[in-house]
């Protein structure tokens, strides 16, 4: 399962995106048979290509393809997705998760899932976790690979 997440506002204080659910990308790079899932939103955008450099804890992760697994979390004291790179990602982006929460304060890099109806917020973001953690735990239970791509 491939998940994708597109930012669409990119604003001085947080980044709303929207995710979708596809079978994965045609040869031009189109999703193949997406449904759109929930709205994102994400500490402030940053132009890594072109020299921006990252702020701990306001910064939203570059654009890229990631695994997504579901581990424990001791900060949040259950069970979340986590995103997995390559170990300069692991490195520099430790603990990037997909959790609740309805502002840019409520993280330091993750990414919310909710619904934006109000400006610079996600609302009814734990039910929107719930299914997204889903949509995640049936396609492992299935065998499939799940992965994100942050455009």
């Amino acid at each position: 399962m491939e998940l994708i997440l597109t930012r669409i506002a990119k604003r001085k204080t947080y980044t709303i995106g929207k995710l979708e659910m596809s079978k994965g990308f045609d040869p031009d790079g189109e999703p193949i048979d997406s449904t759109y899932l929930c709205d994102t939103l994400e500490p402030t955008w940053r132009d890594y290509k072109h020299g921006a450099y990252k702020v701990k804890g306001r910064s939203a992760i570059p654009e890229g393809r990631y695994a997504v697994v579901i581990s424990y979390s001791p900060k949040f004291e259950a069970w979340l997705p986590i995103l997995l790179g390559g170990p300069v990602f692991n490195r520099q982006w430790k603990g990037i998760r997909i959790h609740a929460g309805n502002t840019a304060k409520d993280t330091e890099g993750c990414i919310l899932v909710g619904e934006n109806r109000e400006v610079g917020k996600v609302l009814d973001s734990r039910l929107w976790l719930h299914r997204v953690m889903k949509k995640i735990s049936d396609a492992k239970d299935q065998g499939e690979g799940v992965w994100i791509t942050v455009r």
